[in-house]
């Protein structure tokens, strides 16, 4: 059973930038996809983003292609979302989640959203001036 654990949320002005961390309890995580989700209020979940076990593989929502970038570090069990030229339309909720068997752990942009198997709590990002 894998906790994840997410920080960096914030208010911050269109334009800047904040870097998200999702912390995971177990060093299994280095066996496990993890993704970036995100909800507005009233809106259905969507996939932001995800990275592959080694980190070779990710990807992302079309809508922050060039403006997000994740990364991993197995040895600190962290995946860390930064995001840059936030907008206010990024405003969301957002949450972490850990893909492993028995579910592929790859990663592409047609693959963020799939079935994992566990899930954060969530942090909140507020993009307004």
């Amino acid at each position: 059973q894998l906790q994840l654990v997410e920080s960096g949320g914030g208010l911050v002005q269109p334009g800047g930038s904040l870097r998200l961390s999702c912390v995971v309890s177990d060093v299994a995580m280095k066996y496990y996809a993890i993704g970036w989700f995100r909800q507005a209020p009233g809106m259905q979940p969507e996939g932001v983003s995800c990275i592959n076990p080694s980190g070779t593989d990710t990807g992302y929502l079309d809508s922050v292609k060039g403006r997000f970038t994740i990364s991993r570090d197995n040895a600190k069990n962290t995946v860390y979302l930064q995001m840059n030229d936030l907008k206010p339309e990024d405003t969301a909720e957002y949450y972490c989640a850990a893909r492993g068997a028995p579910y592929q752990p790859v990663c592409t942009d047609s693959t963020i959203r799939g079935r994992y198997n566990f899930f954060g709590q969530g942090t909140q990002v507020t993009v307004s001036s």
